[in-house]
């Protein structure tokens, strides 16, 4: 369709909903006698249609072509009011709460809220100038609209209505919204953030409004402390996360020559970082790609932002709506986004070939979100939970196959943001020299780890005070001369450096793995205890919530993504004392992100192990030896003949829960023949070789 088309279109769907706040009460009055959650629909369709009217007037100022030419003053207003209705302190009396939805609207409220929550989504496209999902939002919104009113309050509509709409709307428009999704992971077709990082001013805040993300605190004072540091440190920052990522490349032995490309996922404010990296990737002969978190519920996964992004306006609204996929989500939706997929990754496999992986740079420091759990938003069924286990295995593959896991690499570092504390600036070079510790000095008490812990059978870890973790780890057998079960992990694509890790054997592996807080996925946990037998989850709870039974529907949405139970995919050993030593000296352990909590105590992931799809790629340590422990008992059902079989190979997550030092009892390797050599025991490292470890700990 032609842009003269979609202009049409749109000021027919303009002229039709701006109508809506004139229309007369007459058919809501008659239609309230019916329902009394009735009387409150024409509140909502008139809240509704005035931030459309909105959001398209903000459109026509900011798709013109050029610089937004507005006042500092002006860009905030209107940032503000794009997201004053779900921020906190409005948040209780906002349609896109589903607990003031279903209260004001009764039976409606679920559909009515979800809806609303899919409409926002326009800000974005308007600020991306995409006219065509701009438009089908409005459509959608009118023939909601019309569902209601088509009767002329002879009858209240059925639910069932207002769903069949929504859902065709999602079934049809996948063909758009997937495709969209997946060409901006894997070519350069949305130059809409390399322009704002490469054609702004980024010493002054203003470009931050460009993006139509809701700009806080954390991302005006990012900014701003960036803008004032010297260019030499911004591109120290920037090349520590590039050569981590080249380093990858060369660690892994896959060739990078015939690479082109990279996506950069950052945060909103950390632009000047961002753009000193596009330069040095560029050097190396690699264009960005930058991609928006998906804004529509059609590609999110709950409440996971991939891509760039702004801190949550709120957190709650963003919990809130983590099911809404609900509402549409069938076997028939199912078929017809992977169907969509394959045909994208088909017409774009030339792009994703020669794709090098993700660079990424995550933030931490927010407070850690306790979500309040409310019976009005949408949840999977059981059914949808198994049909949305088989999509995220069957859409893995499909990507797996265009994008191969052993022939591209990645890498992940993490900086603080301004809301961690009065401290942020302190905090913030303290994490510099986090992310940039001497390597060989760790490469060689690690291998001094790993060589201990290579003649072992199994391992054993114990927590101490109120902590009850009691687990027994087995380990593969190995021809010790020319092999080894733990990686020496380095800073390349993991940074900060601080770990020595393996892929347990799942046979003999059991225990009790407990945490009294831990933050996973932007979610704290409470009291986490996860039970194992033969290398799996056979129970789980926590404290979070006083009904047992939210505990546990809380740990199977977001720690095990609706599986009814998960593997250990990897063991590991963190050594970065540093990290740890900071984060009590400025009391933030429990804000850090996995990334650096993985590297301060033993940890334990539940999912897929850190090779999977590329098990069969031959990797070494430093010291020449084959680290042959990159599989268990189910990655190694992808080569069984049986197609049902095979499915279980792969889960399609892999989550790290952390012990901290201060809750570790012991760790030891335990021999054949029953011997034990501690490698931890009070918090400290014991085994010769590792003591300057303590040095920071003191």
């Amino acid at each position: 369709m032609n842009d003269a088309d979609l202009q049409e279109r749109m000021q027919l769907a303009i002229e039709r909903i701006s109508e809506i706040k004139e229309e007369d009460q007459t058919i809501w009055d008659t239609l309230a006698k019916m329902d009394a959650g009735a009387k409150n629909l024409k509140t909502y369709f008139d809240s509704v249609a005035e931030f459309i009217l909105y959001v398209y007037d903000v459109y026509e100022i900011v798709s013109q072509p050029g610089k937004i030419d507005l006042p500092l003053s002006k860009l905030q207003e209107i940032n503000h009011n794009l997201y004053v209705d779900i921020l906190p302190e409005h948040y209780g009396a906002s349609f896109a709460n589903p607990d003031y939805a279903v209260e004001k609207l009764g039976e409606y409220g679920k559909y009515l809220c979800m809806l609303y929550a899919e409409i926002r989504a326009m800000i974005a496209y308007a600020y991306e100038d995409e006219m065509q999902a701009m438009i089908s939002l409005m459509e959608l919104f009118l023939e909601v609209y019309g569902i209601f009113t088509a009767s002329e309050g002879e009858k209240l509509p059925d639910e069932k209505e207002i769903k069949e709409a929504i859902y065709y709307y999602m079934y049809d428009y996948a063909d758009v919204l997937v495709a969209r999704r997946i060409r901006e992971t894997v070519t350069c077709v949305n130059p809409f953030a390399y322009d704002i990082i490469m054609q702004s001013d980024l010493m002054t805040p203003d470009y931050l409004y460009a993006y139509g993300e809701y700009i806080g605190e954390n991302e005006l004072r990012m900014a701003q402390y960036l803008a004032k540091l010297p260019e030499e440190k911004i591109e120290r920052l920037a090349r520590t996360y590039v050569q981590g990522f080249i380093k990858g490349f060369e660690t892994m032995r896959i060739d990078i020559s015939p690479k082109k490309s990279v996506n950069i996922r950052y945060a909103i404010g950390q632009e000047r970082m961002v753009k000193a990296a596009i330069q040095m990737f560029e050097k190396e002969g690699l264009a960005s790609i930058l991609f928006r978190y998906p804004v529509s519920r059609m590609n999110r996964k709950a409440t996971i932002r991939t891509g760039y992004a702004a801190t949550p306006a709120n957190k709650q609204y963003e919990y809130d709506h983590a099911g809404d996929d609900a509402v549409f989500f069938d076997r028939a939706f199912m078929e017809r986004k992977l169907e969509v997929m394959e045909q994208t990754y088909e017409q774009e496999k030339e792009a994703a070939l020669v794709y090098a992986g993700p660079a990424v740079i995550e933030v931490f420091g927010e407070d850690p979100f306790s979500p309040q759990t409310k019976p009005t938003v949408w949840k999977l069924s059981d059914k949808q939970q198994k049909m949305s286990v088989e999509y995220a295995s069957k859409a893995a593959e499909i990507t797996n196959h265009y994008i191969p896991h052993d022939q591209y690499s990645f890498t992940i570092i993490a900086y603080p943001i301004p809301e961690i504390g009065e401290n942020f600036e302190e905090i913030f070079d303290a994490v510099v020299e986090v992310n940039t510790l001497d390597n060989e000095k760790y490469k060689s008490i690690q291998q001094t780890m790993i060589d201990c812990l290579d003649d072992a059978e199994y391992v054993q870890v114990l927590g101490k005070g109120g902590n009850q973790t009691d687990m027994k780890v087995m380990l593969h057998k190995i021809d010790r001369k020319t092999q080894t079960n733990f990686e020496n992990c380095l800073a390349d694509v993991n940074i900060p450096l601080g770990e020595v890790f393996t892929s347990p054997v799942l046979n003999g592996t059991k225990g009790t793995l407990h945490v009294s807080q831990v933050y996973l996925n932007e979610l704290k946990y409470t009291d986490l205890k996860l039970t194992f037998e033969d290398g799996k989850v056979a129970d789980y709870t926590c404290k979070n919530f006083e009904d047992e039974a939210e505990n546990k529907r809380f740990i199977k949405e977001n720690l095990l993504f609706h599986h009814e139970t998960l593997p250990i995919g990897e063991f590991a050993i963190g050594t970065n004392t540093t990290a740890y030593a900071m984060a009590r000296k400025y009391d933030i352990l429990y804000k850090l992100p996995i990334l650096i909590v993985e590297k301060m105590g033993p940890h334990f992931a539940v999912g897929d192990t850190c090779y999977s799809y590329s098990e069969d790629s031959r990797l070494y340590n430093p010291d020449g030896r084959e680290i042959v422990a990159k599989e268990n008992e189910c990655s190694a059902l992808r080569n069984s003949e049986d197609k049902e079989a095979r499915a279980g190979a792969y889960f399609n997550c892999h989550t790290d829960i952390t012990i901290p030092y201060e809750e570790i009892g012991g760790i030891y390797a335990v021999k054949p023949d029953g011997t034990k050599t501690a490698i931890i025991e009070d918090g400290r490292f014991v085994l010769p070789g590792t003591e300057a470890l303590n040095e920071a700990l003191k």
